[in-house]
Parts: structure tokens; C-alpha cells; sequence
């Protein structure tokens, strides 16, 4: 089996590439066979067209079925139906065009992220060239400062350290090292002898040998991997076009049924009867659906901008948040703050607990016992040796603290300034400096004082620094050290040891430490949680949303993280490497059944993406780097960080959160299961209305009658009541514990057993009501306008008290009904609406409408509220037996 590139020597690197010598670089002649051979090292980015955009607004049911009508309304003379008609599906059409066209490209983003220059060596000229031309092979060159230009095989390396979080997750830069590893499952933040395009140099310098570009590098294949990640229909648009299928089916076999039955009876001529029939079918089409739901979803987007610090780029998924009851989550800088804290001080005499997180120098030490002054004395040694055996700048930009270089080191500045006021620093002259190096795992500074006293302050890892002491101390207690190193581990917190020694050279040698250090203590340091997190995560298990924590971090950190944060009762862990060892089922049951996912690469992320969709979860995933971005794409709704997320990650996503509150992913949810209610229940309420005007034709038709309704008045009826009235649903606020039912299920269907019934029962019920007041009317001698006029009104009103039934789950006759003021302005409006088609002429001669006297009136209203009554006991009968 082939070693792949990290497990190579560079003798074997160089052999694998040919390349001769590795000051010569390539030949002219392998440059021109490389370009050949791998192409430019570029991204291929495959754009949608925009006809394609375009036209992929039409692929819906309910769609269809409004252009069908459109044309045969068209072919029957009915021009202003066929333009209303035409007018809502080109609305429709037009608002899924902008938010679809007006979404950045993640793949272009990714393509951005390359460098734009490199330099290489060639024929032995080192030269700068674009970094398209670089080609598999090429000795590059790397310094502070440089963005790597492809992936890259170290051969020589000088205090080089990397900063790849945007690519594996890790926040602190990385040293690199020329040495081979071992281990084939290495995973990609441990290959410290690789350098990956994209990333960027933040020290130091280096050579190494190209192994990738293009497609082939590690953003490359993630960009890949974002080009091929399926976008799925969201659960609401499945729902809906099953129920457009429904209807359709429905609509069609009834219409069909009516035709056949009226040519065997012989009552309509053919053109009359076609007529009947197409006005049947554009009465029960609830025309007003697609523009109701996506006002609702409009409406939705844009009250989470104004209220929730959440930007929303496509209109279905803001509804995609309240069925969620997935998420899986990146821990740093989404969880966490990904800004590393002090928590804890071990002294030899006292322990320090410090409040405050982040690297805001808020909060204070506080010792565990009475402090005595020897421990004073002991603690301002340590801070200081833990500020200036640094290298690291701590900053105050525009409001905000941040760190300018390491944040483990950011953490020990931030720390002295919880003791010291802010900017004071100690007073010392620097003489010299150790950077830290993988090798030795510690730096040092020796220092100088007012009495020109020297100093060497040293931080490091625990054993390294252990071993020191011991050689200045043979008695040194390194068990009791040990036992408080182990106890802040199994926390979850990175420990740093610190130690001083008094100092006669002027400089750092090889020879400096030698004589051992004098241990001062022990630092616990660990990213804190966000302040929101856990109170969110809190909220989200009361509502059935489990939350799976997906990281880089070593298995026991991400274990005692997640139980600090509360992600379950039980915290279950497997690691990337195991996970990539397991079959397909293997791995989906794992997906569910664990909540922290430590270790994993790029390619996890979006594998738990799939294993949990493949399980029938609807998943959100949330991160901010490049690495995330072909999981974000993946996921039914993928959200990113506003401030610290990557433009690839943004780009990615269905949602953006602009403050980087993880907290905000609950009132997300809430605000998510809020708009599927509201949306349900205009489908509730829109649908038996249409309906009733297709009973009503469809009555007429069987009783051999004359058509009681023009096409305008249903239209009417359909489009202006209909949408006018549904604008109540808009501001309809959430129903009382909505968090803490649980998520509904994939695969359901909108409507219920029940929901259908009472469609059924109010359809047929307006339809009774509006003949039997038509009929009686004409019995009485009144025209048959007048009539007509009478029956719109009719099914307007009992739309409206309709309303109140539908609105709350709480009886109508109750203070929920009193919940949304809006409501009963848009009432108001659609009244004088009313008014305006019944008294106006123009409107009477547009509508074939007529004055109506009180008596009308009166009828209109009863029957309102009988429908309301009927309703209203349905409900209270269907809680009684739920209650039982």
C-alpha cells in the first residue's frame, strides 16, 4: 500500500515528484509536463445560469396547476382571470428568482482564498510567478506573511508556524516540523509536516515540495464537496407539494366526474358546460396559497434581521427551523468563546479560581484559603513571568478585546490584567528571547529589572518544566504537581507550567537550562462556553432538538466541554478515526447515538450530515470555517457566524447569525416553529373557502341549475379576501409552549386526519349556507344579481369569523383571541372592501354586483357565526377527548 504524503520521507517526496536537487526546483521542461498533466492550480466553478434559476421557481405543483388554469381560463375568454392568475405565479416565480440570484457563490469564495502569487525555485532561480502556474513538484519558498499557495511536503523549516483554523478548526497556529509520521489515520490537524493551501504563514520560514494544487488540494476537495452536496427540499416545500399533488388529484377527479355525468344528462350544451367546469376548477384552486406562504416566510426573514441578529438568505428555510431536531454544531467559536482563559492558579501554598472569560481583562483571582503574603508575592512572580515569557499583544479595537498572536498566551496577558490595571506592564528590559518550538515546548525571555537584576521566565508543558525543576531541586514534589495536572485535564483545560530562575548571562543559550528552573506554578486554561450556550441548550432539550458537537480536540477535552455545557444527560464520544472505520450502518447509528464527535476531518462533518439525514433527522449544522462549508451546504438548513465565520462559510449557508450567538439558534427554532403554525393554519383557513366555491359549482352543475357566481366574483373571493384576510397570520404570535413539544416528524404530511375532516365539514357547510340564502332570495323575488351579491358576501364573512377558530388553539371566545391587534384592523379593511364591491358602481359593473339591503346583511352575518359556532365545538370536543 502507497504511503500517502506525510508519511514520506523527503528523500521519498523528492523521488515521488523528481526533483533532482532541491535548491534547482524543477527543469522548464517538467513545468510545462506538471501543467500538462495537472492543470492550473485553480478551482473549476460550475454557475447556474440564470434562465436556470429562473425556471426552477416553476418546478411546483401548486404552480402548475395555476398555469394550467391560467391557459384554459385564457382559451374560454377570461382574460382578466387569466391575468390575476398569471400575476400570482409570476409574483411567485420572481421572489424564489431574487433570493436564489442574489446568494454569493461559496464556490467562487473558496476560489478567492488561494494565493495570488508564490515563489518557487526553477532551475535553481528562486522567482515570484503567479500561483496558477504552480504545478506538483515545485520547491516553494514560505515566510511570514505568505499565504501558501497549494499543498505542500516541509523539507526545511525554521521556527515555521501555520494558522489553519479556517481549515481544520484548530485556533492556534501551527509549528511545523520536516519529520515523517507514522500513522495513517493522522488527522489533518496533526499533519505537522504538511502545509495546506489556503492557510497562512504566521512566523517564521520554510521550503517544501508541492503535492497538490487545484482540485487536488485539501480546498479543493472541499470545494468539491460543496459543488456535489445535494441542496434537499425543505420539509414545508415537501409538504406543501404533496398537498398540491392531493388537491390536484382530488380537484381533477371530481371536475372530470362532474363533465361525464353532465353530458349523459344532457342539460349543458358543450361550450357552456366546458365553462362550468374550468370555473370549478379555478374556484377550488386556493390561488392565494403561494403568495400567502411566501409573505408569511417574507415576513418571517425579515422580523429575524430586524429582532433575532439573524440574516436569512433563502425564504423556506426560516420555516426549515422549526421542524430542526438536529443540530450539529462546531465547538470553537460557536460553543466557545475561541478565546482561551485562565480559569485556575496552582501556586506550591494556594490555589486561585478567576472569574470572567475571554480576553476582556474583567474579573478577578480569588484564593481558596485565607491568602497569606508570602502567597501575594509568589502570585505577582507568576504573573509576571506568565506576561513577559510571551510574545503575544492584547488590544483594545473598537470596543472589543483582541489578541494579536497565540491565544494561550493571550490568555496569560489577560490574566495579569485582571490583577494589574490596564496597560501597565512590568517593569523589565528584554535581553533575550526563546520562541516557543515543538521540540522543546516552552519559551522563555530573560529579562532585566530596575536593579538590574536578571531574570528567565519560562512557560511550558507541565513535564518539560517538571524535568527542569527537578534538576534545581531534587526534592521537588512532583507527585503533588502531577495529581493537579491530571485534575485540570480530565476538566477539560489546556495546563501550562510557569517557572523563573534568577540569571547572570546576558543571553539565551543552549546551556541556559541546564541548571533547572524554579517551578512558580500552574495555569488551567480552557476556551469558556458562551455566556448564551448553555441556557440555549437548556431551551433546545426541553423542545426535543438534541445538539451533537462536532470538533478537532482531543476525545476527553471534548467530553468534559460537552458536559460542562449540558448537551445531554449522558455524553457519548467517538472519535473521526472510528468513525471512518465503520460501515455504513454502523456509522448512522453512531451519528445518532453519540453527542461529541472529537478528532474528525472535513469530510466527517459532512458524513454525520448525511448518516443523520439518512436516519430521518432534519439537521442543522452551524460553523464558521472552510472546513464546515460542504456540511452547511449538506444540512436541510446550514447557519453560519456573522463576525467570525469565513466568507465560504456565509456563502454556504442558509443563515447567518450576525452576532455569533449560538443562543440565538433557540429563538431561530421558536420564531421557526411560530411561521410552520401560522403557515398551517392559512392553509386551514384558505382551503375550505376554496373549496366551498368549488361545492358550489359543483352542486349546481349536478342540480341542472344556472351558475349562482361569475368567475370574477371567485376570483374576488379567492385573491382579494382570501390574501387580505390571511395577513392576520402574519402577526400571529406564537402559541403558548410551543418549546416544549417536540419537533414533528419527517415524512408527515401538513395536514391531519382531522384537518381534512374539518375542511370537508366547512366547505360543504358555506356551500349549503350560500345555495339555501341564494335560493330563499330568489324565492322572494329578488334579482339574480342581488342574490349573487348576497352569496359572495356570504363566504366572505364566514371566512372572517372562520378566522377566530383558526387563529389560537385556545377557544375563540377567550383573551387569545385578543393576542393580535392586526387582526382586526385587516378585518376592518376587508369590511369596507366589501362595502366598496357591494355599493360602488364601477365596482358593481367590474364584479357583477348590486346593492343589498339589511336583510342581507343579516343572513351574511348568521351564517358567519354559525360556521364559527360549528367550529368552536369541533375544538372543544377534539380537547376533551385529548384531555381524556
Amino acid at each position: 500500500m502507497s504511503k500517502q504524503a506525510f508519511q514520506q520521507t523527503v528523500a521519498e517526496t523528492r523521488e515521488t515528484y523528481h526533483v533532482q536537487q532541491l535548491d534547482d526546483g524543477l527543469t522548464d521542461r517538467q513545468v510545462t509536463e506538471g501543467l500538462a498533466r495537472y492543470g492550473l492550480n485553480q478551482l473549476a466553478v460550475e454557475k447556474t445560469s440564470k434562465w436556470r434559476l429562473l425556471l426552477r421557481q416553476f418546478n411546483n405543483m401548486i404552480i402548475y396547476k395555476l398555469m394550467f388554469s391560467c391557459v384554459l381560463t385564457l382559451l374560454m375568454g377570461h382574460r382578466s382571470d387569466a391575468l390575476i392568475i398569471g400575476i400570482v405565479v409570476i409574483v411567485n416565480a420572481l421572489i424564489g428568482y431574487y433570493q436564489e440570484a442574489n446568494a454569493s457563490d461559496a464556490l467562487e469564495r473558496i476560489k478567492e482564498l488561494l494565493s495570488a502569487e508564490a515563489t518557487v525555485y526553477r532551475d535553481g532561480v528562486r522567482q515570484d510567478i503567479p500561483a496558477e502556474d504552480v504545478v506538483p513538484g515545485d520547491v516553494v519558498f514560505l515566510e511570514a506573511g505568505d499565504n501558501v499557495p497549494a499543498d505542500i511536503r516541509i523539507f526545511e523549516a525554521d521556527n515555521l508556524r501555520l494558522q489553519e483554523s479556517a481549515l481544520t478548526g484548530e485556533p492556534d497556529s501551527v509549528e511545523k516540523n520536516t519529520l515523517p509520521i507514522d500513522d495513517p489515520a493522522t488527522p489533518l490537524a496533526e499533519r505537522t509536516n504538511l502545509a495546506f493551501a489556503s492557510t497562512s504563514v504566521t512566523s517564521g520560514s520554510g521550503k517544501g515540495i508541492v503535492i497538490a494544487t487545484g482540485e487536488q488540494t485539501e480546498i479543493g476537495q472541499i470545494s468539491s464537496e460543496v459543488n456535489l452536496a445535494e441542496e434537499r427540499k425543505t420539509p414545508l416545500m415537501k409538504e406543501i407539494d404533496g398537498l398540491g399533488k392531493g388537491i390536484t388529484y382530488v380537484i381533477m377527479a371530481v371536475a372530470i366526474g362532474l363533465f361525464i355525468i353532465s353530458i349523459f344528462q344532457q342539460t349543458y350544451a358543450l361550450s357552456v358546460l366546458s365553462l362550468a367546469v374550468v370555473t370549478m376548477i379555478v374556484g377550488s384552486i386556493p390561488e392565494g396559497l403561494p403568495a400567502t406562504t411566501s409573505v408569511v416566510l417574507a415576513m418571517g426573514v425579515s422580523d429575524m434581521a430586524k429582532n433575532k441578529h439573524t440574516i436569512i438568505k433563502t425564504l423556506p428555510a426560516v420555516e426549515t427551523l422549526g421542524s430542526v431536531d438536529v443540530i450539529a454544531t462546531d465547538k470553537t467559536g460557536t460553543l466557545t468563546k475561541n478565546e482561551m482563559t485562565v480559569k485556575d492558579v496552582i501556586l506550591a501554598t494556594q490555589q486561585y479560581h478567576v472569574t470572567g472569560d475571554g480576553y476582556a481583562p474583567e474579573g478577578k483571582l480569588v484564593p481558596v484559603t485565607q491568602e497569606s503574603a508570602e502567597d501575594t508575592q509568589q502570585l505577582a512572580l507568576f504573573l509576571a513571568a506568565g506576561y513577559e515569557a510571551n510574545d503575544t499583544v492584547l488590544v483594545n479595537e473598537s470596543s472589543r478585546w483582541q489578541i494579536n498572536g497565540e491565544p494561550t498566551d493571550g490568555s496569560f496577558l489577560t490574566l495579569y490584567y485582571k490583577q494589574y490595571p490596564y496597560p501597565e506592564a512590568p517593569v523589565y528590559r528584554e535581553l533575550s528571547m526563546l520562541p516557543f518550538d515543538s521540540d522543546n515546548r516552552y519559551m522563555a525571555k530573560l529579562v532585566e529589572d530596575q536593579a538590574q537584576q536578571r531574570l528567565l521566565f519560562l512557560k511550558g508543558a507541565p513535564d518539560k518544566v517538571f524535568a527542569m525543576a527537578k534538576t534545581a531541586d531534587p526534592a521537588f514534589d512532583e507527585a503533588y504537581w502531577t495529581a493537579h495536572v491530571r485534575r485540570l485535564s480530565e476538566q477539560g483545560k489546556r495546563v501550562v507550567a510557569v517557572g523563573y530562575r534568577q540569571e547572570t548571562a546576558a543571553e539565551i543559550t543552549d546551556q541556559t537550562f541546564e541548571q533547572g528552573i524554579q517551578l512558580l506554578g500552574l495555569a488551567g486554561i480552557i476556551d469558556p462556553p458562551r455566556d448564551e450556550v448553555i441556557a440555549s441548550l437548556k431551551e433546545m432539550n426541553q423542545a426535543g432538538v438534541q445538539v451533537k458537537m462536532i470538533t478537532g480536540d482531543h476525545p476527553l477535552t471534548a467530553k468534559a466541554i460537552g458536559e460542562t455545557l449540558g448537551l445531554a444527560p449522558e455524553i457519548k464520544t467517538v472519535t473521526g478515526a472510528e468513525l471512518d472505520g465503520m460501515t455504513e450502518a454502523e456509522f448512522q447509528d453512531a451519528a445518532v447515538n453519540n453527542q461529541v464527535f472529537a478528532r474528525t476531518t472535513p469530510k466527517n462533518k459532512l458524513d454525520i450530515i448525511k448518516a443523520l439525514q439518512a436516519k430521518g433527522k432534519v439537521t442543522a449544522m452551524t460553523g464558521d470555517g472552510v472546513n464546515d462549508a460542504p456540511a452547511l451546504k449538506r444540512a436541510d438548513i446550514g447557519v453560519a457566524m456573522g463576525i467570525s465565520g469565513t466568507d465560504v462559510a456565509k456563502d454556504a449557508a442558509d443563515m447567518i447569525l450576525t452576532d455569533d450567538h449560538f443562543g440565538t439558534m433557540s429563538d431561530a427554532i421558536r420564531e421557526g416553529r411560530r411561521i410552520y403554525d401560522n403557515i398551517k393554519k392559512s392553509i386551514l383557513f384558505l382551503l375550505p373557502t376554496s373549496f366551498a366555491e368549488g361545492v358550489i359549482i359543483a352542486f349546481t352543475i349536478l342540480m341542472q341549475q344556472e351558475m349562482p357566481l361569475q368567475a370574477t366574483q371567485l376570483l374576488w373571493i379567492n385573491m382579494v379576501s382570501a390574501i387580505t384576510i390571511q395577513f392576520a397570520f402574519i402577526f400571529e404570535p406564537a402559541e403558548a409552549g410551543i418549546m416544549k413539544r417536540q419537533p414533528r416528524k419527517t415524512g408527515n404530511k401538513l395536514l391531519t386526519k382531522h384537518d381534512c375532516w374539518q375542511m370537508g365539514y366547512v366547505s360543504v357547510l358555506m356551500a349549503l349556507i350560500s345555495l339555501i340564502a341564494h335560493d330563499w332570495l330568489l324565492a322572494q323575488g329578488v334579482s339574480e344579481t342581488v342574490a349573487s351579491t348576497m352569496m359572495v358576501n356570504i363566504v366572505v364573512l364566514s371566512k372572517i369569523f372562520y378566522l377566530f377558530n383558526i387563529r389560537t388553539n385556545a377557544p375563540a371566545f377567550s383573551k387569545a383571541s385578543l393576542t393580535n391587534p392586526k387582526a382586526f384592523l385587516i378585518i376592518g379593511i376587508m369590511l369596507v372592501l366589501q362595502l366598496l364591491l357591494t355599493y360602488v358602481p364601477f365596482m358593481q359593473r367590474a364584479f357583477h354586483t348590486a346593492n343589498m339591503d339589511l336583510t342581507g346583511w343579516l343572513i351574511a352575518i348568521a351564517s358567519g357565526i354559525i360556521v364559527l359556532l360549528v367550529t368552536e365545538l369541533d375544538k372543544w370536543l377534539r380537547h376533551r377527548r385529548t384531555a381524556d
